[in-house]
């Protein structure tokens, strides 16, 4: 599968902007096995440095998670106010205590108004952008999360630290033109 919708200005990135490799993740914010991931994504986001850029879209899983779309909403919230990976962060980081109480103290220790946050949850201000997160996910193969695209291939692998990183460093070697060796002319020997 290969991810139907390209990285563009408008969506959330970590790191470098022109890193030479992208992991992009679709996750949902109450989703246990996601909050593990977010630990694992932070690592190897660190051990590439520069040469990479984590991009995080939105892919609620509703039907199973009833605040994973509330907590993409107040993600966006801030992230409107140039603080969404303080909140991304801040979210899994509590994810035990999920619920719009949180998201509200949140909000707050964020310096952001508990308030007007509450008001855009309620008229899901900020759906638009999750439902263009959530069918470009369909689009691209995703059924559910986490999922992994490193570059533009989903990433069916495991998604443990040493399994991401083996992935990059392929795709890395991929699109590094590799060395090439100097061709040898042998001189003919006289007769």
């Amino acid at each position: 599968m290969t991810l139907a919708v390209p990285v563009t200005k408008d969506d959330h990135i970590r790191g470098n902007p022109n890193a030479p490799i992208t992991l992009i993740e679709y996750g949902d914010y109450e989703c246990p096995f996601c909050a593990m991931a977010h630990t694992i994504t932070h690592q190897v986001t660190q051990h590439f440095g520069y040469r990479i850029r984590f991009v995080f879209r939105h892919f609620p899983l509703t039907q199973i998670h009833p605040f994973a779309e509330m907590s993409a909403e107040a993600a966006e919230f801030a992230g409107a106010r140039g603080l969404f990976w303080e909140m991304h962060d801040a979210i899994y980081e509590n994810q035990a205590a999920l619920g719009l109480t949180l998201l509200l103290s949140l909000a707050r220790k964020l310096g952001l108004s508990d308030m007007a946050m509450g008001a855009a949850i309620a008229n899901n201000e900020y759906a638009p952008k999750i439902q263009r997160d959530f069918l470009g996910g369909v689009r691209s193969g995703v059924n559910g999360t986490p999922t992994f695209f490193i570059g533009d291939r989903r990433h069916d692998g495991s998604w443990d630290y040493d399994s991401l990183v083996d992935a990059i460093e392929a795709e890395l070697d991929e699109k590094s033109p590799s060395p090439r060796r100097p061709v040898r002319i042998q001189k003919s020997s006289p007769n």
